[in-house]
């Protein structure tokens, strides 16, 4: 089903799960009628959470999304892949223990350490020195995918637990797309370590966000995103509409790639559109 707008699924729907990159903004500027249509969900008394692929906690991303045209007013939460990380690492029975006696190799596309240092996590140098390896974000515009083989294959070797934060396996770039977290995972786990994945499509990323918004229904949610194998999976697995924009990570695809796309994961969107707008 095609349509010219997200007001199309307002009617019988009180929740809107809304990804972030390849929808709302292209990690630089919002795409045209994203910031109204946030606007205009708000206006209609439907909550919206912000649900995103992100390494980093919610707090960072809603203090970006601020500074991208996207103030607080126009949703109701912001969760990342890397709050539901934290609350799983934080509990009793995670494959790690967190403080400094663990040392943590992280993978990241800016070098930052959040999940490690909101953990208290010492730092790892190397894939050789690691007691847990963090995969949350990937350089793949400019670092090729050697690089991380032979950054990881040390601790893959020795069997060091690891976790993907970003389950994304493209990223969008300055200069198109590249390969993201995910594919670095993939990566590691090929090369024999074992990997734990946190985030869109898996089902731990949907019940953490339909408990912050008070969900008691899946199908009164309406989820929408820009990538068939992570957001239409995530979203009919957990039972919500799935709404996909050609904007971000498919935005080259003619229909019969997209659908060949939609075949090869085994799902139908409910909805496609141009773009995030009313």
């Amino acid at each position: 089903m095609t349509a010219a707008g997200i007001r199309d699924l307002v009617d019988g729907h009180g929740v809107f799960f809304v990804d972030q990159f390849g929808v709302l903004h292209d990690g630089h500027e919002p795409y045209p009628g994203a910031v109204d249509a946030l606007a205009r969900l708000k206006a209609a008394g439907r909550r919206v959470v912000i649900l995103s692929n992100s390494g980093r906690t919610g707090g960072y991303n809603a203090a970006r999304l601020a500074e991208l045209g996207f103030p607080a007013g126009l949703y109701d939460r912001v969760v990342t892949s890397g709050d539901v990380a934290f609350a799983w690492l934080a509990a009793p029975g995670a494959p790690v223990t967190p403080g400094p006696a663990t040392r943590c190799l992280t993978i990241s596309g800016v070098g930052d350490r959040n999940l490690a240092g909101a953990l208290a996590f010492s730092e790892a140098e190397t894939g050789a020195d690691a007691d847990f390896v963090v995969i949350a974000g990937s350089r793949g515009d400019v670092v090729p995918l050697s690089t991380y083989r032979e950054i990881l294959e040390p601790a893959a070797r020795r069997g060091v637990p690891a976790v993907c934060t970003n389950p994304d396996m493209v990223m969008l770039t300055r200069g198109g797309t590249s390969f993201a977290a995910g594919r670095i995972a993939a990566l590691y786990a090929e090369l024999g370590g074992p990997v734990s994945y946190v985030g869109k499509p898996y089902p731990d990323m949907y019940a953490f966000a339909a408990r912050a918004a008070a969900v008691e229904d899946p199908a009164t949610v309406v989820c929408v995103g820009d990538s068939i194998e992570h957001d239409i999976v995530g979203a009919k697995r957990f039972g919500a509409a799935a709404v996909l924009v050609r904007t971000g990570v498919l935005a080259t695809l003619d229909d019969a790639a997209i659908a060949a796309e939609a075949r090869r994961h085994g799902v139908v969107p409910d909805l496609v559109l141009p773009r995030f707008s009313w």
